[in-house]
């Protein structure tokens, strides 16, 4: 029986320009906000701290933040 992917969050392994999907989902969740992101639309993280961003100004804060400006 095949197991549908809707509405069950990815674990994904983030790499330079892309990434690896380590358990199959839909949507990973910012790793800020905690606003679900579809895997289509998901354009912005950290390699560093492998976490997801749903934004570009959301990405730019947590990164400002962990290197304490």
């Amino acid at each position: 029986m095949l197991m549908s992917q809707s509405d069950r969050p990815a674990r994904l392994h983030y790499m330079a320009y892309s990434f690896r999907v380590l358990q199959p989902g839909d949507h990973v969740l910012c790793a800020v906000t905690g606003q679900k992101i579809p895997l289509e639309h998901l354009r912005y993280w950290s390699i560093a701290r492998q976490e997801p961003y749903a934004s570009a100004e959301i990405s730019t804060r947590a990164q400002l933040q962990g290197a304490g400006l």
